[in-house]
């Protein structure tokens, strides 16, 4: 098989971010051992969390500079939105970048239902992802909140699910008006009408604990495992349409991988599929999941990877 592809992989690890195309590898020197959690891509470059402090952009990929620094809460996810780049935060916060600050979303802080939102441990829940839809509506991950939703520019915020869930992950795309999915504790969830009803699927799985998802053209790929430690963990393909069960992704890849691919370790645009994962290994496939190939082995633990080319919405 042929892993040509017209895309720039960005991987964040613990110990700086690579980047891999048709002519191989490089490391990022302005990141060089300093830990990239989080990855974004949007329409005018990429985003990365830096230290668990400090949000950074590149226009390239290979130059990166710092934009600004969280001063209160540790940033774990972040998007870009319509209306600028977003950022969640521990303790279940949103933050908004203008110019050089990232300033608070305060209506977040008022969502309907935020006063059920907790952890199984008893620790606060914290914003695990965020992704923004077709008509500038963004949908946020709480974990564990379940799927808060707004459609007014985040002046107001309304759930879109029941929280008992146990969402890991939301993603919609611009291009699919109405499309949103979630990979859940309990399975697969897909909505057409923006998040107002779910159906929920779980068949051809071997467990139904999900950690992430991503679409690649009409291809679902969802990682599942047997629960949070990771024990028996893949990534499954099915068509998005449904009427299939889900299949495993095998050729060119461990039948099990050694933990959860996780939250944000697994990226598409097109048919091009990367995973990341937290052995250091980075996986592609140019064929919507049904053949992969090593590009990478050895990284110091893997914590997000993102797809460069990728057209607005896609």
């Amino acid at each position: 098989m042929s892993l040509h592809s017209q895309r720039t992989i960005l991987a964040g690890t613990d110990e700086g971010l690579h980047l891999f195309n048709g002519e191989g590898a490089a490391r990022v020197d302005d990141l060089a051992g300093r830990e990239v959690r989080a990855l974004a891509a949007g329409p005018d470059g990429w985003w990365a969390i830096v230290e668990g402090r400090e949000v950074w952009r590149s226009a390239e990929g290979h130059s990166w500079t710092p934009v600004a620094t969280v001063a209160r809460r540790k940033p774990t996810c972040l998007a870009a939105a319509p209306r600028g780049l977003l950022v969640g935060t521990a303790r279940a916060h949103l933050l908004r970048l203008e110019r050089d600050r990232l300033v608070p979303v305060p209506s977040f802080d008022e969502a309907e239902g935020r006063d059920e939102w907790y952890t199984p441990w008893g620790a606060p829940a914290d914003v695990r992802s965020i992704s923004a839809g077709a008509e500038g509506e963004v949908y946020v991950n709480v974990h564990v909140g379940g799927v808060v939703r707004s459609t007014d520019g985040g002046a107001t915020w309304r759930p879109t699910l029941d929280i008992e869930h146990d969402v890991h992950q939301v993603l919609a795309r611009p291009a699919r008006p109405g499309l949103v999915l979630v990979a859940a504790a309990d399975g697969f969830g897909l909505s057409d009408d923006g998040g107002d009803t779910w159906r929920w699927d779980t068949a051809g799985l071997h467990a139904h604990y999900c950690r992430a998802v991503a679409l690649a053209d009409d291809t679902v790929l969802l990682s599942a495992s047997t629960g949070h430690r990771g024990r028996r963990a893949t990534v499954y393909r099915r068509r998005l349409d449904g009427g299939e069960r889900f299949e495993p992704c095998r050729v060119g890849l461990p039948e099990w991988f050694a933990d959860n691919v996780d939250t944000g370790c697994l990226a598409a645009g097109g048919r091009t599929v990367v995973i990341g994962t937290e052995d250091g290994c980075v996986f592609l496939s140019a064929d919507a999941g049904e053949h992969w190939a090593a590009v990478a082995k050895g990284l110091a633990p893997v914590r997000a990877v993102a797809l460069g080319g990728v057209p607005p919405g896609e």
